[in-house]
């Protein structure tokens, strides 16, 4: 029997999916329980969703124990901003702080040797009139995965797996990442998603990024490395140090986002604000919108007016009106 999740399901699933704290996990997952339809087709399911969430009530449990013993938490918390967020990942020395400092305004130390940066570091990418959250992490090696990482990646929008072309020794580095996360709960794959017979295990989008293919012999090892681990990820030919080939990367991060651009207009005022438009999830309606805005909105919303390529200009609208790139509103409560 089809489950038939409704479309609320589904968001709280992806908020799920991107929640960066065991409390943020608990509440959507509460959410999601509410939110299934109760019948046979999702027994197994239910089953599973209150398993996940008994798990994750011992886990915070145990987590504010260790803090008040003086115990470590279990993430390294970097707040979302812009439109979304990529993650990059990598072996060392594959480049990873050299295409931060190449997209984004951060400094990151960039050195030609392994384990320069100690933490991740977030930078923000421009795209028109917008910007995309870039996060460099730490190598990711045979021995060693900060415990963090994984749980950065779980809440991304994209992982940027890149691969060092320059070395021999990079073939079996990205080999090593590969192996080391699908050891965890979160894995990398071609589209982001949670595995239906287990919500707790997590897929995130990936492009596979061959760095460093102007360098003698990179064709052959990127040959060898694609006959030894066959990827379905996106490919993307660069070199980190050379902005004019990370153009087609930049586009392809944002528009892998699948966001809109909302620009809000004061209805006092006759011009829209179109410093800083609103980014939402493409499908998302005008009441995602006001509750963006704050949630008092969200609550209190009468309708709006929209200017844009899909109404006449100043259409009203209601709560249920699907907002379509660029569109001005003025929202009324």
């Amino acid at each position: 029997m089809p489950a038939n999740l409704t479309q609320q399901y589904k968001k709280a699933e992806e908020q799920y999916r991107r929640a960066e704290t065991p409390e943020d996990e608990l509440k959507w997952l509460q959410i999601m329980l509410a939110e299934m339809p109760k019948h046979k087709g999702t027994d197994h399911l239910q089953a599973k969703l209150k398993t996940e969430i008994s798990e994750t009530k011992k886990e915070i449990e145990l987590q504010r124990s260790g803090s008040k013993k003086g115990g470590a938490s279990r993430s390294f918390r970097i707040p979302r901003q812009g439109a979304g967020t990529a993650v990059i990942i990598g072996g060392p020395n594959a480049g990873k702080s050299q295409l931060l400092a190449a997209l984004t305004r951060a400094a990151p130390e960039v050195a030609p040797y392994p384990f320069t940066t100690k933490q991740p570091q977030p930078g923000m990418m421009t795209w028109q009139d917008v910007f995309v959250q870039l996060v460099d992490t730490p190598p990711i090696t045979a021995d060693y995965l900060e415990p963090y990482i994984a749980g950065l990646l779980r809440s991304a929008d994209l992982a940027l797996l890149m691969i060092d072309l320059g070395s021999d020794d990079g073939i079996e580095q990205c080999k090593d990442v590969l192996d080391k996360l699908s050891a965890t709960k979160t894995r990398l794959a071609a589209e982001s998603s949670l595995d239906e017979e287990d919500v707790g295990l997590a897929f995130t989008k990936t492009f596979f990024l061959a760095n460093k293919i102007d360098e003698p012999e990179a064709e052959e090892r990127l040959a060898l490395f694609r006959e030894m681990t066959p990827l379905l990820f996106r490919e993307f030919r660069i070199s980190a140090n050379k902005p004019d080939t990370l153009e087609d990367l930049r586009n392809a991060v944002y528009e892998s986002l699948d966001v809109v651009r909302i620009y809000t207009k004061d209805p006092k005022k006759k011009e829209a604000d179109r410093d800083k438009p609103f980014t939402l999830s493409r499908g998302d309606s005008l009441l995602d919108l006001a509750a963006l805005i704050h949630k008092d909105y969200a609550e209190n919303l009468k309708f709006g007016k929209v200017w844009g390529s899909a109404v006449h200009d100043g259409t009203v609208v209601k709560g249920d009106y699907i907002l379509n790139d660029r569109d001005v509103i003025e929202v009324h409560v």
